[in-house]
């Protein structure tokens, strides 16, 4: 097994490396790829020292079995054909492919078979707030068919890479020391702030992001669902969070939700309100599971159910669920 790590020294490349030595997902060789800037840095990892390749269009990938995309969407869009053309399967972490017919877009808590069939030898990841979402809703999709669903989204720093984590970090040092707030990676200052827009808006009022959400759930869920998301940037480090509610075709109690949610793969059950337990993105930061609390009736509608979901974004919103798909190929000897 030969695997390549594609956008090495981003963020999500780094989480690529953690997660596959703490999930001791079986290779016997590792390239990592990176921009023109990035070639030359070197990793060790598991007790070998690595050299980031430049990414070219050139037969580097021949031998190559599975490469891990997370390098932007022109990147990805750009060097897709380079990447695939000797047989390597693309798991792509961009918005690049996602809504692309001959492109499954898998989660494989809730689709991992749509992973088999990929015409063009690449499978997206989904959006890190989708992901989320739809490992929760699932476990109440399996009890009755959610009709609709609407959901607010604290999106931490995380989701806009390490640069915008770090101009968190140093716009509360900045605050501290009565300095003027740099902002670079958003629209106005995230620290002690909230910002309603991820992504640019659509003509609709909704941003990019938020029909994300909408139109991934559906092709993911293979679902008729109608989501309405609103997406929020908060001062938190890092993972997201959200709050969640569907409607169903009949009344789930609470408490069967829970016994659900309780079984269900990838899950965490963290309801206990009487004890201040419930799930927190402080405590997530670096948990693989699904974390999901608050687990209550929707009091404005009787097939209503509501319920607070939690996951790091750069875990299983990005390099946990790539990884994932690769290992359930590996599993049903899909490669």
């Amino acid at each position: 097994m030969r695997i390549a790590i594609v956008g090495a020294s981003g963020a999500v490349g780094q989480e690529f490396l953690r997660v596959i030595e703490e999930r001791n997902f079986p290779f016997d060789e590792l390239v990592l790829f990176g921009s023109a800037r990035s070639a030359g840095r070197k990793y060790s990892f598991m007790g070998k020292e690595y050299t980031v390749k430049e990414l070219q269009h050139n037969d580097d990938f021949k031998g190559i079995d599975i490469a891990f995309v997370s390098a932007g969407g022109g990147t990805a869009t750009e060097f897709a054909p380079t990447i695939t053309k000797h047989g390597a399967i693309m798991i792509d972490n961009s918005s690049a492919f996602r809504m692309d017919k001959d492109v499954p877009l898998v989660v494989p808590e809730v689709n991992g078979e749509d992973a088999k069939i990929r015409p063009k030898g690449i499978i997206a990841n989904p959006n890190c707030s989708t992901i989320q979402m739809v490992v929760a809703m699932n476990v109440i999709e399996k009890i009755s068919h959610i009709k609709r669903a609407h959901v607010a989204t604290y999106q931490a720093a995380s989701g806009a890479g390490a640069a915008a984590m770090d101009e968190l970090v140093n716009q509360y040092m900045q605050l501290m020391q009565n300095s003027d707030v740099t902002v670079e990676k958003f629209a106005y200052q995230l620290a002690y702030n909230l910002i309603p827009q991820i992504d640019v808006f659509t003509d609709n009022g909704y941003t990019k992001e938020e029909l994300k959400m909408y139109h991934e759930t559906q092709k993911i869920m293979h679902s008729d669902i109608q989501v309405s998301a609103t997406c929020i940037r908060v001062p938190v480090l890092r993972s997201h969070s959200e709050a969640i509610w569907v409607e169903t075709e009949r009344p789930v109690s609470p408490q069967e939700a829970k016994e659900a949610f309780a079984k269900a793969e990838g899950v965490i059950l963290q309801d206990n309100p009487a004890e201040k337990d419930y799930p927190m993105p402080l405590f997530v930061a670096g948990e693989d599971p699904v974390y999901v609390g608050r687990i209550r009736e929707d009091i404005a509608n009787p097939n209503g159910l509501t319920f607070w979901v939690v996951a790091d974004q750069i875990k299983k919103g990005a390099a946990l669920n790539a990884v994932q798909i690769a290992e359930y190929l590996i599993k049903e000897k899909a490669i």
